[in-house]
């Protein structure tokens, strides 16, 4: 009978989650002794009728104990923060080289899309020591990604993306949940995180039926919604150059300097006249109801694909 306390560790970082937990379990259970055991022998040492010394303590005994107490706390305190503030924003600084993969929640299933164009179903295929950055939105209520074995949880909200990256380094296969509910169904919206070496994985994503990369499709999306007509104009009078807009500074028509991220691309699709480029009248139709989550990933794909250095502010 195979009985473990913790989930399996598939990553570096899922040992250094369970270091900060297992060194706060540690200094509670001390704290707490150190409480109980005082209080014991206080209780018996002082009880009423024993022959114990009673009176004011000596002034160097509250100013040395104190000073102590609050000093040595502090810096657990300190070290504490520093290595669990480390840990845990690691999820969220991906390296520039990270796979990028889509995930959409939706009630009550993971949609999940490789860059190459390879689709998923409540399973996530990635290869061994590469490392995974994973764009998330919900098609519908609030979800949460949960990766036990890589102790990663972050909620996936409608209306905007959210981040997540790892570096899988065990091959295996690993559950994946939803950690918020969503719903009747919410019991049911599980599946599988495959890691794998990467000449398995490479065998895997050549027998995927994939007619074209992400990419490829937010560009064939582009033209079919009539965005093409506007934005690929040689004199761009009607609306601005999205070459090189990625990760570089957009003026606005309010002054503001903006950075074209994710969330920029995105509401600029679905509310065209939020943040107006200077220089442009706010003529653009919000495509709020024609695109699904998945189409809007894949036009921000594509947008991607024409980013140049990015400018200055």
């Amino acid at each position: 009978m195979n009985f473990a306390i913790f989930p399996p560790e598939a990553s570096r970082q899922a040992h250094e989650v369970d270091l900060i937990f297992l060194a706060l379990l540690a200094a509670s259970v001390l704290i707490l002794l150190g409480v109980l055991v005082t209080g014991i022998v206080f209780a018996v040492r002082y009880r009423r009728g024993s022959p114990a010394k009673r009176g004011q303590l000596p002034e160097w005994i509250n100013r040395e104990v104190e000073i102590t107490w609050t000093v040595g706390t502090l810096f657990a305190f300190i070290f504490i923060f520093w290595f669990a503030g480390v840990t845990f924003l690691a999820e969220y600084k991906a390296p520039p080289n990270a796979e990028e993969i889509h995930v959409v929640g939706k009630q009550w299933m993971w949609k999940i899309e490789h860059p190459d164009g390879a689709r998923e179903i409540n399973e996530l295929h990635v290869p061994m020591n590469v490392p995974i950055r994973l764009v998330m939105t919900s098609q519908d209520v609030i979800h949460s990604f949960f990766l036990p074995a890589l102790r990663i949880k972050q909620d996936v909200v409608p209306g905007r993306y959210t981040t997540t990256s790892f570096n899988a380094d065990r091959p295996g296969t690993y559950n994946l949940f939803c950690a918020e509910f969503c719903g009747r169904g919410h019991s049911t919206m599980g599946g599988r995180l495959i890691v794998e070496t990467k000449a398995n994985y490479q065998k895997w994503a050549q027998a995927q039926h994939h007619v074209m990369d992400v990419a490829g499709q937010g560009r064939a999306l582009f033209t079919r919604m009539g965005c093409s007509g506007c934005h690929e104009q040689k004199d761009h009078t009607i609306a601005p150059d999205l070459a090189g807009l990625y990760a570089g500074y957009v003026q606005l028509t309010d002054g503001r300097v903006v950075r074209a991220d994710d969330a920029y691309l995105r509401d600029s699709i679905l509310q065209p006249t939020k943040d107006v480029v200077a220089g442009y009248k706010p003529i653009m139709p919000s495509f709020k109801n024609a695109l699904s989550e998945g189409q809007l990933q894949l036009i921000i794909d594509y947008l991607k694909t024409l980013s140049g250095d990015g400018g200055t502010p």
